[in-house]
This record gives C-alpha cells, structure tokens and sequence, in this order.
C-alpha cells in the first residue's frame, strides 16, 4: 500500500505524525511556565507541582514501548487515533480540573494518549516512506518539529497564561488534536507489524512500578521524612520491582529489551547521558520559572521571554549537531553538550534576587547550546551496532531514557531545591535554596561530558561489536547502515 502513495500524500501523512509529536512535546515544557499560577490558584503544594509535570512524563515513559509492540500488532492507525483522543480528552480535562489532585490525574490521562503517539507515529513515518532518502529526511523534519515545540513552549505558554489563563495552555492541544485526527482518517493508511512483538505485561507493569514508586519516594521524601516507612518502602519496592524485571527480561523469549544488551557500552552509555542530560532540562524549566515569577517577580509573559535564548539556542544548535555527528562522530558533540549543560548551570550556582539579567541570559544561552549539541546524538549512539530488529526498541528506550531524566530532574530539583513547607515559604529565598539544584545540574553536564567520552572509546565500540556478534550468532541480522562513533572522529 505505501509503494502506492503519491509524494503529496506521503507529505500529508508526514504532517499529520508531527502535528501529533508537536503537542505531545510542546506539553512536555509548556507547563513549566504556568506552575506559579497553577500554584496560586488551586492552592497547590510543592509536590503537586512537581507531579504535575511527572504524571505526564512517567505515564509516556513507562508506556511508550508497549504502546508501539500494540500498535504493531492491532493496527498502527487505530491506536494513532486512540492516542489522540485520548491526549485530546485529557487536555480539554486538564482545563477544566478543580483542583490540584485532579489536574495531576488529567495530566496522567494525557501521558496514555501521548504514549500512543510518539513511537506509533515514527512506524508509520517508517512504513509510509520506503526510499532510504526521502525517510531520512522526513525524520529530520520530524526531529525539527520535536526542537521546535520544545523551544516555543516557555515562550506560547507565558503570553498564554499572561493573557488569558494558566489554563489555556492546554486549550492549545484541542484544535491541533482534533485537526490529527481528522487528517489521520483521511490519509493515514492501516499497517501492522508482519511479525508483531509478543506484548510483555509482566515486564510492562514491573517497569511502572519501578520508575513510579522512585519518583515517588523522592518527590514525597521531604515532606513524609527520607526516613518514614512510606518512604523508604517505596524506595524498596523500586528496588525489588527493577530487580525481578532484570530477571524476567532475561528470561522471557521477546522481551521489552533485552538485558545483554546493556553490555554495549554506547547503548548503555546513551540511556545513561539521556537521562543526565534531560534530567538537567526538567531541573533548570522547574527551578527557572519558579524563580523568575517569584523572586524577580516577573508575570509568566515575562519569563518566557527570558527564557528564549535557552529555547532558540537548542533549536539552532540541534541541527548543527546532527550535522556534525554525520561528518565525525557522536563525541564532538556531546562533549560539548555536556560542557554546555554545565557551564550555563555551574553560572546560577550563586544565583540571587538581584542576579544581573546579562549573567542570567549568558547562562541560559550556555545552557540551551548545551542540550541542543546534547540530544541528536544520543540516538545514534544507542542504535549504534544494534541488530537490525532491535534497532526500534534501541531508540525507544533512548526515548524512555529522555522522559525518565525528566521526571526525575523534577523530582529530585524539586526535593532539594524548596523548602518541605513548601513554595510560599521560599517567596523571598527561593534564589539561595535552589544552590544545591543548580549543582546538582552542574554535574549532569560533567557526567555527560564522561560518559561522552567513554561511550566513543575504542573500547566501548568492541562492546559495541561483541554484542551485535553475539546476537548475529542468535539469528538476528545485524544493523548496516549505522555508522558507530569512531573517537576524535
């Protein structure tokens, strides 16, 4: 049926998957900006806050492989079209939530939805554009409108909230949904997987378990006490649940991935810069807004706008980087991502009140040159010398590794960086009491610096080699086509 499409309906079917990604990523930042007044008016507490963001982000993570296993096994445009409605329902839900609780189940609901639209929609950009060229660079536009809606989020949902409400932030997503799905009945063919993954609940549900009782006991941990039963049954569960998935992974015939493959150093090596490196995003969107619209009291307009600089510094520098990972290799690049990360932090670890706005905006400059270097390698370092059938699944849990980072920025930033009694009692302080947070950061950018520089070792790339050997040798063809990282390019 592709071989069939004309290159207007390919174009039309490509604009649908990133009208879909477009919102799914835009509420991925859009609402750091709008927590203050999320904040004043439902009254919410720290930990609100901070699941306001997770819920989100924890329910994509731990869903978004077994959404794509799904879809490839019941049809990729149902379940397309079920994510939309789903992130739709839960927008229009988040609108209108009365209270803190309530907006954070919304959010949670929206996770489902986007789930189903992230990795569903890069299959049929996969199965909609067989020319190698033509998918390579509906990708690249692909990639382009992930950096885009990323960057515009401070910025659309600061003139949002400003002038209107903290809730039209999610009115947004309606039309766009609802175009979507209008545009995904019309052009979206049907495709399933010709050999559909089998669907892993055991493993599914002891990865939600573990990611979900961790962010848990780190967001909760300062008001309960790190020490209170709560918490540190919590902080054991995640433990037990990340242990037992270790051994059912290893023993179930198509597993969610497959653990040996940890023994690549670049992929594991990638899953772990993701997560530094996006824990560093979650961190500096949370510490940012609260701190600009509390101790410089800037309205939410105000603070998108100072926030730019971070925003179209990533956009610019992510196709640059991209460009410089095909020309050399992947460790340029984060080598300097991870610099940038943490010069632009290490610059707001003495941050005050009074902080001049020229420091503030050459921080975040750094800051976004850093992500934007940051992200299009991680990728490319993952699937480097993957077989061939496990090259999605390499993608995906770089992809989970990114949502993963995330939530946990925001929930350990969150935990050190604010008072337990809350927001209202750091208004006046909040500046000194995120220190800690912006060290924190500080170091995310130097971890990704070394582990830039060993997942591109000699060394790692035997790894790399020995691994696709020894799933070869199993009967898995190898990846061609992926060029590995040599070091000093």
């Amino acid at each position: 049926m592709t071989e069939r499409q004309g290159p207007v309906r390919r174009r039309l079917v490509l604009a649908t998957c990133c009208l879909s990604i477009f919102i799914v990523s835009l509420d991925n930042t859009i609402v750091n900006v709008a927590l203050p007044s999320i904040r004043r008016d439902l009254d919410a507490s720290v930990s609100e806050l901070q699941w306001t963001i997770d819920a989100y982000t924890l329910v994509l993570a731990g869903l978004l492989m077994v959404s794509g296993s799904t879809a490839d096994r019941v049809g990729r445009r149902k379940i397309f079209r079920l994510g939309l409605t789903l992130f739709s329902l839960g927008s229009l839900l988040c609108s209108l939530a009365p209270s803190a609780a309530a907006l954070v189940a919304f959010r949670a609901l929206q996770g489902v939805g986007g789930s189903m639209l992230n990795p569903v929609a890069m299959s049929i950009i996969r199965n909609t554009f067989t020319d190698a060229r033509e998918r390579a660079q509906a990708i690249g536009i692909w990639g382009a409108v992930v950096g885009l809606s990323m960057a515009l989020g401070p910025l659309v949902g600061g003139l949002l909230v400003a002038g209107i409400s903290w809730r039209a932030i999610f009115w947004v997503n309606l039309p766009v949904g609802v175009l979507a799905f209008v545009m995904t009945q019309r052009f979206v063919p049907e495709s399933r997987a010709p050999k559909p993954r089998r669907i892993d609940p055991l493993g599914q549900g002891l990865v939600i378990v573990a990611l979900g009782s961790l962010v848990y006991a780190i967001i909760e941990g300062a008001d309960a006490g790190w020490g209170s039963p709560r918490i540190v049954g919590c902080a054991t569960l995640s433990m037990v649940a990340l242990t037992l998935l270790v051994r059912h992974e290893r023993r179930h015939p198509e597993p969610l991935i497959d653990p040996r493959f940890f023994r690549s150093v670049p992929f594991s090596g990638a899953s772990l810069i993701a997560i530094a490196a996006f824990t560093a995003l979650g961190g500096f969107l949370f510490l940012t807004n609260l701190y600009l619209q509390g101790d410089r009291g800037l309205s939410a307009a105000e603070s998108g706008l100072y926030t730019l600089p971070m925003a179209a510094t990533a956009f610019v520098a992510a196709p640059l980087s991209g460009r410089l990972v095909g020309r050399r290799s992947a460790r340029p690049s984060l080598v300097i991502g991870g610099a940038g990360l943490a010069l632009g932090s290490v610059m707001l670890t003495g941050l005050a009140a009074t902080t001049a706005t020229p420091l503030l905006l050459a921080a975040y400059f750094l800051f976004g040159l850093g992500f934007g270097m940051v992200n299009p390698p991680i990728t490319n370092t993952a699937v480097s010398g993957m077989p061939q059938e496990q090259a999605g699944v390499a993608a995906a849990v770089a992809s989970t590794s990114r949502l993963v980072g995330i939530s946990l920025g925001v929930a350990i930033v969150g935990a050190i960086a604010v008072p337990a009694a809350g927001v209202a009692a750091a208004h006046g302080g909040f500046a000194a009491a995120s220190h800690p947070g912006w060290w924190l950061l500080t170091a995310c950018g130097v971890g990704v610096v070394a582990l830039g520089l060993v997942s591109t070792s000699a060394w790692a790339l035997q790894t790399a080699s020995a691994v696709a050997a020894g799933a070869t040798s199993r009967g898995w063809v190898p990846l061609r086509g992926t060029r590995l990282s040599e070091p000093g390019g």
